[in-house]
């Protein structure tokens, strides 16, 4: 068996294209343009192209985007301040604070601060309580971003057994809740979960999530599996690479998403529909 590919970069192109025109079509009945601030802390070097990749896409959309770069020194209450600043502004649609954070500040406080509705990373307490209740407002991008490409292969998902590897709160407990919703019967596996191979050898969707390259094998995996990966690790040679061996996964899985092209670009156009929601929230 060789496994169909997921591209993810066409997909997000075309949804691209959907989210442009509905902008335009706003701005023929005189309404704004949405408009999203994005908050940096420091200087790590994949946050940095993660922040410009998000501010191609806005500016190609007509989107405006303002980025706060704030220096890896900057105190917790300063970021706080800087979040609750921005909330008050009636002009911002939509705040991403871009994660990791610097090791000294608390990921939770300061995501915390950020105004619900305006939550377009759907990572706030609230955002994430409503999709526990099975009651989705913003939905987080990169497990949003994986349900897209999901519907794209024509697969029923209700009544599927999916594992999920990894259990962070961006990405592997939110995409097990999305899976949930879907009616799939959902594993998560994490750290100290002790039979990780076992328990993905089971799985009709495997969704894996642990920035550990080449972690999943091919004789990991149940022939006719869909598998995502959502894992990337950049190599010493700069090359890019995820959780997923895909030369030996791609021989026995039905569908697969390679790294990059993959669940990347879907996550980042996750962002532009949840900011275009949440500008029709606010002035519609």
């Amino acid at each position: 068996m060789t496994a169909k590919i997921l591209n993810g970069e066409r997909i997000a192109k075309n949804i691209r294209k959907e989210v442009k025109e509905k902008l335009e079509q706003r701005q023929q009945r005189g309404l704004r343009l949405p408009n999203l601030s994005v908050v940096l802390v420091g200087d790590d070097p994949s946050s940095e192209l993660y922040v410009r990749l998000k501010k191609r896409d806005c500016e190609d959309a007509g989107i405006d985007c303002h980025v706060y770069h704030l220096p890896a020194s900057a105190l917790e209450t300063e970021v706080c301040a800087l979040v609750k600043r921005i909330n008050a502004d009636p002009l911002v649609d939509g705040i991403l604070v871009q994660l990791p954070l610097p090791a000294h500040l608390n990921d939770f406080n300061v995501i915390g601060e950020i105004d619900p509705r305006k939550d377009i990373d759907g990572v706030s307490p609230h955002n994430m309580g409503l999709l526990t209740l099975r009651h989705p407002a913003h939905r987080s991008c990169t497990p949003k971003g994986v349900m897209t490409l999901l519907q794209h292969t024509g697969v029923s998902l209700l009544g599927t057994h999916s594992v999920v590897v990894g259990a962070s709160n961006h990405v592997g407990r939110p995409m097990g809740l999305e899976l949930l919703l879907v009616g799939s019967t959902v594993t998560t596996a994490h750290k100290f979960t002790r039979n990780t191979k076992e328990l993905v050898r089971e799985a009709d969707v495997l969704v894996s999530a642990t920035g550990k390259a080449g972690l999943i094998q091919g004789d990991w995996v149940k022939p006719g599996a869909i598998v995502i990966d959502v894992g990337i690790d950049r190599q010493p040679d700069g090359s890019l690479k995820g959780d997923v061996d895909f030369e030996s996964v791609s021989e026995v899985a039905s569908w697969i998403t390679p790294v990059p092209g993959g669940v990347g670009p879907m996550t980042r156009v996750s962002l532009l529909e949840n900011l275009l929601d949440s500008v029709n929230r606010a002035t519609n």
